[in-house]
């Protein structure tokens, strides 16, 4: 696993009072929390949230698991996957318990490479996809009826280098990313400069695909990636010099056109800084990037017509190393997780403006870096 900043303060998120049941206290969202768990953190943690006010309420250890970094839910809300971030890295399946927030373990497979950090399902539920860091590859896993996954089906593992050579000596596949069609995985790797397609196949899970990839200015260190709700563009974040680029997106051949680059940053900081997570407003009209250094998330409009990006206005996340955030479905909130200071902090989303206002709600937790949302049933 890749060395990260801890904070020996941090504490487990536990109340002494938990809720025994969801539904009858109202909730209608969970939101799970995915965390690093060699210091206080024991695995992924659940929430019950309030869509009208944002307030978290804590459900306490959802799972116990290793370095769960990074979650994802599958379309019927039924199941959660975690990838474990470790040096023998795993896949891991959980039935969800929409009555009490917990998560029953189905199974655990390889995936097939050291370090995952990203896991994305398509469209249908049943491929789940998996960007191992350390060792550069992506892998595809049948996903079964009862929420199991099968072994990887699939298995790609990128190669080359680019101009770093402390930090792309090497692929270092980060994120799966489904197009909107379902017919694609695009796949940013940091260490290639590369956002490489692949297409969805019946049998296997996937193939790749021609052209094979798209390459971003050297040293810019691709990680995550998101497309518009349009689908006629997308944006990939940029880890290595905190910048974001604009695509044209070809839909018919899964292929990418750069259109823009611009700074996460604010004209003036000097300080050491990384970029990290990215994220399109439901509306459509704004786009959210994460500062590792600076602790602020970047705001953006959207030009509707051409994709391009305009700087809006940035927000302090309210602590420190803000690795992951997430949107909640309504568009009413933003969660910014803070990883070395170890809390949530919640903030409003001004529709008009795409602005950041906390909204008062903060929770702590040990090492949070993943953050989704579910339905309660």
């Amino acid at each position: 696993m890749r060395a990260k900043r801890r904070s020996g303060w941090l504490i487990p998120v536990l109340l002494a009072c938990v809720p025994a049941c969801i539904p009858a206290c109202g909730a209608e969202w969970v939101a799970y929390v995915g965390t690093y768990t060699s210091g206080a953190s024991k695995g992924i943690y659940a929430y019950r949230f309030d869509d009208s006010t944002g307030k978290l309420t804590a459900l306490g250890l959802a799972a116990e698991t290793s370095n769960p970094s990074f979650l994802a839910v599958s379309p019927n809300r039924r199941f959660l996957y975690a990838a474990n971030e470790n040096s023998t890295g795993s896949i891991s399946a959980f039935s969800i318990d929409g009555a009490k927030g917990t998560l029953k373990l189905l199974n655990t497979v390889s995936s097939r490479g050291a370090g995952p950090c990203h896991v994305a399902l398509d469209k249908t539920g049943k491929w789940l996809f998996a960007a191992n860091y350390n060792t550069g590859s992506v892998a595809a896993f049948p996903v079964l009826d009862d929420g199991r996954l099968s072994e990887a089906s699939a298995f790609v593992q990128h190669s080359g280098s680019s101009v770093n050579p402390q930090r792309q000596a090497g692929p270092h596949a980060h994120s799966v990313n489904i197009s909107p069609d379902n017919r694609f995985v695009l796949v940013a790797d940091l260490g290639l400069d590369q956002i490489l397609t692949y297409r969805i196949d019946a049998a296997k899970g996937l193939t790749p695909a021609e052209p094979p990839f798209t390459k971003v200015a050297p040293g810019s260190g691709p990680r995550h990636f998101v497309f518009g709700t349009d689908g006629r563009f997308a944006y990939a974040i940029n880890e290595m010099l905190a910048t974001m680029t604009a695509f044209q997106y070809d839909a018919a051949q899964g292929s990418l056109k750069e259109i823009q680059t611009l700074s996460t940053l604010a004209a003036g900081f000097t300080g050491a800084n990384s970029a990290a997570e990215i994220a399109v407003h439901p509306s459509g009209k704004f786009l959210y990037a994460s500062n590792r250094g600076n602790d602020s998330i970047a705001i953006f409009s959207i030009d509707a017509k051409t994709g391009t990006l305009s700087a809006a206005g940035y927000a302090s996340t309210g602590g420190k190393t803000p690795r992951n955030f997430a949107i909640d479905s309504t568009g009413k909130f933003l969660l910014a997780a803070n990883q070395d200071s170890g809390n949530i902090v919640v903030f409003r989303i001004g529709q008009n403006t795409g602005g950041l206002t906390p909204a008062g709600v903060e929770v702590k937790v040990a090492s949070p870096v993943s953050i989704v949302y579910t339905r309660a049933r």
